[in-house]
C-alpha cells in the first residue's frame, strides 16, 4: 500500500462580479478630475460637502424598495448583530434626507450640500451598466420656491460644462411629476403601486417609443433578452389619454420655447388642479432659469420627463448627452440620459412627519466618464513619472538620490525595481507614459553627467504631432547635460511637453 498526496485544492477563478468594473490609472484619473471640476463649481455656488456611510438601515433608503422579508431586490443588504437589515446605499439622496432628519436642528436652514462617492444597484447589469458606480449630486432641503429648483438646474448645466461638455452638446429637460398626477385623478387611477408602474413605463418613452410604453402601461412587455416586465393595467381609456397628452404636448419639438410649451401642455386640458399647480410651478421655474440668462437650447420643458422613482413630488429634469459616441469598433452607440433629479417635498417627512421641501441633481460620473471617453472627450491622458534607469547594483546609491532628488523637486519620479535589462526598461518608462528616462551609467557617474531620454519628443513624433522642424531641431530627444542640472532639465521637457501635447 503506498501513500498518495492528498488533491491540490482547486484554484479560484481570476474574475470580477458582473456590474462591478476594474478602472486603471487613465479611467481613474479621468473620473477624479470631473469630480474635482464639478466640485468647484458647486462650491462657488455656494453648496457644502457633505460625506455619509456606505450603510444605510434599509427602511432609510425609501419606500421604493421592495417589500420582502430580505430586502436585496434593488440593494444588497444584509443583517446586523442587532437582527436590523443593512444595506448599501441605493443613491446619495436617501442618505441625505436622513442626515438632514437627523441633524435639522444644527443645520442652516436652507441646507445646501453636494456629495459624491460610490452608490451600489442589485439589478441587471449591462453595457454601461453597473451594479457600482460614482454619483455626484447637489441638492437643497428646506425650500420649496422655484427659484431652488431653477438654480439647481443652471449649476447642473454649468457643473456638465466644467466636467468637459461644451455648450450644445448636453440638454437638461424639465417636467412636473404633477401633470401625470392630474392625468390619474381624471382617470380614476388610485392605486400608488399602479401609478409608479405607469410612470416607470412614461420614463421610458424616448428609449422604446408609443409601443413600447403602451405596453408597459397595458398588461405588461416582454424584452429582447427575454425578460418579462409586468405592465400597469391601466384603463384603456386612461392609456389613450397618455398618448394624447404625450403627442400633443410636442416635448421633441427643439425649436419650441419654454413658454410655448407650458402653452401647449395647458392647452392638452383635463390636467386637473394638480396639473394646473404644475404649470404654475413650471412658470415660475422659467421666470428665474430667464434671469439667470439660461437659453432655451440649454433647458427645455418636456412632459415626457417623469423620472423613475418614487419619491419624485413635483418638479423633474434630466440631463442628455448629444454629442456623438461609438463604441470600442467604432460603431455608433446612445448614451442617452447622464444625469437628472427633481423635487422630492416628502423625503424627510418620513423620518420626521414635517412637510420638508428639497430639490437636487444628480449624474452618474462612471457613466458621463464612459460617454465622454466614448466621444473622443475623455481629456489628456495622465502623464506618467520619470523612471530612473537602473543599470548595476553598485550604484544603486546614485539612482535613489537622483529619484529622492526629483520627487523633493516636485516631479513625479520612480526608480525601476524589476531585474529586467536596459531594452525592456525603456519599454516599461514608455507603458507606464513617463516623459523622460534618466540613465546613470558608470561613465555618466564618473563624469558627474546624467543622460535624459525624452520620451514625450519620441511619441509626438510618431504621432505626426510635432511637424515644426524649428521645434524639432532643438527639442534632441537624448541629451548629456550636467549632474546638478538633472531637476532643471527635466522639468523644462516635461514643460514643453504640456505645451505640444494634446
Amino acid at each position: 500500500m503506498t501513500d498518495t498526496a492528498p488533491p491540490a485544492a482547486p484554484r479560484p477563478e481570476a474574475r470580477a462580479p458582473r456590474g462591478f468594473a476594474d478602472r486603471r490609472g487613465p479611467e481613474v484619473s479621468a473620473e477624479r478630475r470631473i469630480v474635482r471640476q464639478v466640485s468647484e463649481v458647486y462650491e462657488r455656488w455656494g453648496f457644502e460637502p457633505l460625506e455619509t456611510g456606505a450603510f444605510e438601515y434599509a427602511d432609510a433608503l425609501g419606500k421604493f424598495l421592495p417589500d420582502a422579508d430580505r430586502p436585496n431586490e434593488g440593494v444588497f443588504a444584509l443583517q446586523d448583530d442587532d437582527d436590523q437589515w443593512m444595506a448599501l446605499r441605493y443613491d446619495l439622496t436617501a442618505p441625505l434626507a436622513r442626515f438632514a432628519a437627523q441633524s435639522w436642528e444644527t443645520l442652516p436652514k436652507p441646507y445646501r450640500r453636494y456629495a459624491f462617492g460610490p452608490v451600489w444597484r442589485n439589478e441587471k447589469p449591462g453595457p454601461g451598466r453597473f451594479r457600482e458606480f460614482v454619483q455626484c449630486d447637489a441638492d437643497t432641503v428646506g425650500s420649496d420656491r422655484p427659484e431652488a429648483d431653477a438654480e439647481i438646474i443652471a449649476m447642473a448645466c454649468e457643473g456638465l460644462q466644467a466636467a468637459g461638455l461644451e455648450a450644445g452638446q448636453a440638454v437638461v429637460r424639465v417636467s412636473n411629476r404633477k401633470l401625470f398626477d392630474g392625468l390619474f385623478d381624471a382617470g380614476g387611477v388610485t392605486d400608488p403601486g399602479q401609478r409608479l408602474t405607469a410612470l416607470r413605463a412614461i420614463d421610458k418613452f424616448d428609449r422604446l417609443g408609443w409601443s413600447g410604453v403602451a405596453a408597459l402601461l397595458g398588461e405588461g412587455r416582454l424584452d429582447e433578452s427575454g425578460d418579462y416586465t409586468k405592465g400597469a393595467q391601466l384603463p384603456l381609456g386612461v392609456a389613450a389619454t397618455i398618448e394624447a397628452f404625450l403627442g400633443s404636448a410636442g416635448g421633441g419639438d427643439e425649436a419650441r420655447a419654454r413658454g410655448a410649451t407650458l402653452d401647449a401642455i395647458s392647452r392638452c386640458g383635463g390636467l386637473g388642479a394638480a396639473g394646473e399647480a404644475a404649470l404654475e410651478e413650471l412658470a415660475g421655474i422659467d421666470r428665474a432659469l430667464s434671469a439667470m440668462r439660461v437659453d432655451q437650447a440649454t433647458v427645455r420643458f418636456d412632459p415626457t420627463i417623469v423620472r423613475g422613482l418614487e419619491y419624485y413630488t413635483g418638479a423633474v429634469f434630466e440631463a442628455e448627452l448629444l454629442l456623438d459616441t461609438v463604441d470600442d469598433r467604432g460603431r455608433p452607440v446612445r448614451f442617452g440620459s447622464i444625469g437628472g433629479g427633481g423635487r422630492y417635498d416628502d423625503l424627510v417627512a418620513r423620518f420626521t412627519g414635517q412637510a420638508t421641501p428639497a430639490t437636487g441633481f444628480s449624474f452618474g460620473v462612471s457613466r458621463l466618464a464612459s460617454a465622454l471617453r466614448a466621444a473622443g472627450r475623455s481629456g489628456p491622458a495622465p502623464r506618467g513619472p520619470v523612471v530612473v534607469i537602473v543599470f548595476s547594483e553598485t550604484d544603486m546609491q546614485a539612482y535613489l538620490d537622483a529619484v529622492s532628488e526629483l520627487r523633493q523637486a516636485g516631479i513625479a519620479a520612480e526608480l525601476y525595481l524589476g531585474r529586467a535589462g536596459m531594452k525592456a526598461q525603456m519599454k516599461y518608462a514608455d507603458r507606464r507614459g513617463a516623459p523622460v528616462a534618466v540613465m546613470l551609467g558608470g561613465d555618466e557617474i564618473a563624469a558627474g553627467q546624467v543622460t535624459l531620454k525624452d520620451l514625450d519628443a519620441g511619441r509626438m513624433l510618431a504621432a505626426g504631432m510635432a511637424d515644426n522642424e524649428a521645434w524639432k531641431s532643438q527639442r534632441p530627444g537624448q541629451q548629456t547635460v550636467p549632474r546638478d542640472a538633472l531637476v532643471r532639465t527635466v522639468r523644462s521637457i516635461i514643460e514643453a511637453s504640456s505645451i505640444m501635447l494634446p
